[in-house]
């Protein structure tokens, strides 16, 4: 049996799961609602959350899945990209207890642990796998791209943002809007109450498959100073458009590139990945691009949208098979492609 612990601080959620033989047993998260007040996540907050949530978060994750740390057979961590500061918590505390086990160690890329979450599997209810090759949208809050992954380690971005990312976008435009950060999961909340096609935004002609979002932001930051200069209490009487226009027109840009690549690709297999991937609206844009384009597409399950610890394992369970390990002396990064 091969048991792998998983490890994941790269911003703002400390995280360790357990995976054994490809199934998951544990995935443990401790969330920091220290940065709402800020708008933002403040690295040096992120990091003593880490310090202080990291041996609990591990003995939780070892204990739910009723495993000793004697049977672990590797730790996967998180090296990068992400916040220096958190990233180093993790990597030590990594290093520390490998050396003390005597047991290797597995580097994992944060993103490519994103687009591995699709072979997470849970014993209760098993989950078809993607055959490679296949596609990727890969949507967080820092990354928008269109991956085209034809192994676990052969991945080749072919499309991405070439400023803001979509979830940065909804962040910040939430955050014009006074909703507060996360602005995500409030932009979706209120989009369920809109019309959709209430306001129109400028939508950008990016050659290929790459992204921009910064025209976006800029066009609803301009719309909404005219429209509170006309009315002082626009927001509030209606934010529930503004959020449903502002996620149709984000998730129209995303497929339009994402589609465009399937057919130029002849791919059917799709899936979508990190954050962003919690949205209901780009959820069901990927539900009819099935029913209209015969994709077969691969949604994951919302605890892997977000940053964890089970993505990381995973990753790491095949890195393992192929004893691809990582030195003692190898240190965390802050930025780096997949």
């Amino acid at each position: 049996m091969i048991t792998i612990l998983g490890i994941e601080s790269s911003c703002d959620d400390t995280s360790a799961a357990v995976i054994r033989d490809g199934y998951l047993l544990s995935n443990v998260t401790a969330s920091q609602a220290v940065h709402e007040a800020y708008g933002g996540v403040v690295p040096e907050l992120a990091s003593r959350a880490h310090e202080k949530n990291i041996v609990p978060v591990v003995d939780q994750a070892l204990k739910r899945a009723g495993v000793t740390k004697e049977e672990l057979s590797a730790i996967a961590f998180t090296r990068g990209p992400g916040l220096m500061g958190s990233l180093l918590v993790g990597v030590s505390f990594a290093k520390g207890l490998a050396a003390s086990l005597g047991i290797p160690m597995i580097d994992v890329n944060h993103l490519q642990g994103h687009v591995l979450a699709h072979f997470i599997q849970e014993q209760q209810s098993p989950s078809p796998l993607p055959p490679f090759p296949f596609l990727c949208l890969l949507v967080s809050g820092g990354n928008s791209q269109i991956v085209l992954v034809k192994a676990y380690n052969k991945m080749e971005i072919i499309g991405q943002t070439i400023d803001d990312a979509a979830g940065e976008c909804i962040d910040k435009c939430s955050k014009l809007m006074g909703l507060g950060y996360p602005g995500g999961p409030v932009i979706d909340r209120l989009a369920r109450q809109g019309n959709p096609d209430a306001y129109h935004f400028s939508k950008p002609a990016i050659p290929g498959y790459d992204y921009s979002f910064s025209g976006l932001k800029t066009s609803f930051l301009y719309n909404l100073r005219d429209w509170l200069q006309e009315d002082p209490d626009f927001i509030e009487h209606h934010k529930e458009d503004l959020a449903a226009s502002l996620e149709k027109t984000v998730v129209d840009i995303l497929m339009n590139k994402l589609r465009r690549a399937a057919k130029d690709l002849k791919i059917k297999h799709v899936a979508v990945a990190g954050g962003v991937s919690a949205n209901t609206g780009l959820r069901e844009a990927f539900k009819e691009h099935a029913r209209r384009y015969g994709w077969t597409i691969y949604i994951p399950k919302f605890s892997y949208t977000t940053d964890n610890a089970a993505m990381i394992a995973i990753t790491g369970m095949f890195k393992y098979a192929d004893k691809d390990f990582c030195p003692m002396e190898a240190p965390a990064y802050s930025r780096v492609a997949l």
